[in-house]
């Protein structure tokens, strides 16, 4: 399935919030995921289901001081 993630064009297998996370390798706990203007709650990840040509936005927090 084609999405586009934070602005550009990617090809992936995940089906679901979670694993479009995991395939990122990113940590879930630490992003917080928008799909096509509606933010998508933590819990909700596992069993969002994603859609060809979804509009995905992930924002990663970096902590720092």
């Amino acid at each position: 399935m084609r999405l586009i993630v934070n602005g550009e064009s990617l090809t992936t297998n995940a089906g679901t919030i979670r694993e479009l996370i995991d395939e990122l390798q990113l940590i879930p706990e630490r992003v917080a995921v928008e799909v096509n203007l509606s933010v998508i709650k933590k819990k909700d990840y596992e069993t969002f289901k994603l859609k060809d040509g979804d509009k995905v936005e992930i924002v990663n927090f970096v902590g720092g001081g």
